[in-house]
């Protein structure tokens, strides 16, 4: 019986049972092993060599992989890691190191006495430019050749914080002395105007009263007057006188569909017996939907008038006018794009002749700003039924006879398309062309002459004017350039190039193809200032007709340049002088066929503003 193993027997007996295991294992051609814990880490290292070594032979004469012989070349491809870094803080190989002495800071203070005191601080200004006093009344007179006088008075007063009444009067006269004019050539014309106006919170309005009277010769006889002599000459009274007035006003609301109005009711009438009302009314409303207005106006105008007798007859010429409009629109507005659609449509109707009709026109506007406020592109389509009067014939052509056709003038359409901008901030510039179509065109023509006679009214002797109409067409090119260089000079310049096509005229009578004008305000100094206006009107054309049939002759008026100048000194706030000069030039040029104006003409005068 053997006897009991004791603990190190035990350990000698798992010796001998793992040698027998291991050789067992060496002849099936594997190896494995136990690590005992007195082996040292490289002899366990060399057993794991070892092992894996065994294993890969064992499947390579399983698998029999063969001979083949595989070389594998690869570029070498450095990488930022294999580069040598350089420590930010690198440590020095220095045998020697210093040991940093410590360094202490002592101050030695001694008090000061100061006796300064520091001052307030003051803020910087800016120097303000003195303001110039306005003042709310003024009076001027001035005289010249010609026995001119020139009188204006305005005068403003206020009643409250929102009201206020204004006062104008003005007064133009010549005692004439045209060369060459055989009869009296004076004029005057004067007139005087208030107002009264009214500005609340939400609402606005004014009202306006006015009387004019007038005074004018009909001194353009032609050459054949000559002949007669000063008794005969004298016997004929070419002396016309205009009387008018008016009421009128108008009113605006904020935050209301019904926007603003203007009316009028005006009384004109003359020395022969002629009278004419016209009353006229525009009412506006708004009503503003999403990104759009709707705009509606209305254009509402009634003129009923009458003369003594026709230039041929003597019957009387009554006339009853009556144009009613309506004109919805539609508004939209961007940043850069301003478009307006609308259609304007009227009934026209003439009472003296119990006819009515019916009239539709497009009123579309639009612009685009191109480049800013360098190039603004503009342009649309506008027509509409426009009343004439005997008044505004007047206001145009003092020179007309009391014998006029009064009919309304029916602009079917006028088509426009511009550019407008600046060029720098003190230039700035307008071209336009525009095509329009218009029926019953008001066109000026002398009235027949049909010799002398005393019995012959003072208008009836060829030198007066009649209305004609006709249907014609214009080409309009226009273009205007202006310099502005803040309030210390301006200067503007304009061309207006016209081609007309008429119906049944000849020629657009006492109408130029070519206006053009230039104009310049300038200061010299805080105390003397001075403007320029020089203007061209080209050629015209009238005609001359004889009381029979078919003798007729065109009148050819040639183009003029008048040229105009202003200079005043403000002598103090209240009071200055002034020289005003025209038709420098010295033409006695004929605006109408046989009227020719005053030659160079020469005013001086005082200006004095005050306050009550």
């Amino acid at each position: 019986m053997d006897p009991k193993p004791t603990p190190r027997n035990q350990n000698s007996m798992r010796k001998i049972a793992v040698n027998n295991k291991t050789a067992n294992t060496l002849n099936k051609g594997t190896f494995s092993f136990h690590l005992f814990s007195k082996f040292e880490t490289g002899t366990l290292l060399l057993f794991s060599i070892l092992f894996f070594s065994s294993s890969i032979l064992s499947a390579q004469e399983k698998d029999d992989l063969g001979t083949e012989v595989v070389n594998i070349v690869k570029p070498y491809s450095p990488t930022i890691s294999d580069a040598f870094k350089v420590k930010e803080t690198p440590r020095l190989a220095d045998s020697m190191a210093t040991a940093k002495k410590k360094v202490r800071y002592r101050i030695f203070s001694v008090p000061v006495a100061s006796t300064f005191t520091p001052a307030k601080g003051k803020a910087a200004t800016v120097e303000k430019v003195k303001s110039i006093k306005l003042f709310d009344n003024y009076a001027s007179l001035a005289f010249g050749n010609y026995t001119n006088i020139l009188a204006e008075l305005y005068s403003n007063f206020e009643i409250s914080r929102t009201d206020n009444v204004g006062f104008f009067l003005k007064h133009n006269s010549s005692q004439g002395g045209i060369d060459g004019v055989l009869v009296d050539d004076a004029f005057y014309d004067t007139g005087v105007d208030a107002s009264y106006t009214s500005r609340q919170r939400d609402v606005s309005y004014r009202l306006d009263v006015g009387i004019a009277h007038q005074m004018y010769n009909w001194y353009g006889l032609n050459d054949d007057f000559r002949l007669f002599s000063d008794s005969q000459l004298a016997s004929i009274d070419t002396k016309q006188q205009y009387f008018s007035g008016y009421v009128g006003g108008g009113i605006s609301m904020d935050d209301s569909y019904f926007e603003k109005a203007a009316a009028t009711i005006r009384y004109a009438g003359d020395y022969y017996g002629s009278s004419e009302f016209n009353i006229a009314a525009k009412p506006e409303f708004s009503f503003p939907i999403s990104d759009v207005a709707l705009k509606v106006d209305l254009d509402l105008d009634y003129v009923s008038g009458n003369f003594d007798r026709s230039y041929l007859s003597s019957i009387g010429v009554k006339y009853g006018l009556f144009n009613g409009g309506i004109i919805p629109s539609i508004g939209y507005k961007n940043n850069d794009l301003t478009m307006r659609l609308g259609v304007a449509m009227y009934v026209g109707m003439d009472a003296e002749n119990s006819t009515t009709d019916f009239f539709m026109y497009p009123r579309i506007t639009a612009s685009y700003r191109l480049v800013d406020e360098l190039l603004i592109a503009y342009g649309g389509v506008e027509g509409g039924l426009e009343q004439n009067t005997y008044y505004g014939f007047k206001e145009e052509n003092p020179f007309v006879s009391p014998t006029l056709l009064i009919a309304p003038t029916n602009k079917l359409y006028e088509g426009f398309a511009g550019l407008k901008g600046k060029l720098s901030n003190s230039v700035g510039y307008n071209v336009r062309a525009a095509y329009e179509n218009e029926k019953n065109k008001a066109l000026f023509q002398l009235n027949e002459y049909r010799g002398f006679q005393t019995n012959n009214r003072g208008y009836e002797q060829g030198n007066s004017f009649a209305i004609v109409y006709d249907d014609i067409k214009t080409l309009t090119l226009f273009g205007e350039l202006k310099v502005e260089v803040a309030d210390v000079f301006s200067l503007g310049v304009n061309a207006t190039l016209r081609n007309y096509s008429t119906t049944q005229q000849m020629e657009a009578w006492n109408l130029p193809n070519l206006e053009a004008s230039l104009f310049s305000n300038f200061t010299i100094t805080e105390a003397l200032y001075g403007g320029v206006t020089i203007f061209y009107v080209g050629e015209r054309k009238d005609l001359f007709s004889l009381n029979a049939p078919g003798i007729s002759t065109e009148i050819n008026l040639d183009g003029y340049v008048d040229a105009n100048l202003h200079l005043g000194y403000r002598l103090n706030n209240t009071l200055s002088f002034f020289l005003k000069g025209s038709n420098l030039f010295g033409d006695n040029y004929q605006k109408w066929a046989n009227y020719q104006v005053q030659g160079i003409q020469g005013l001086a005068g005082v200006t004095y503003k005050f306050d009550w």
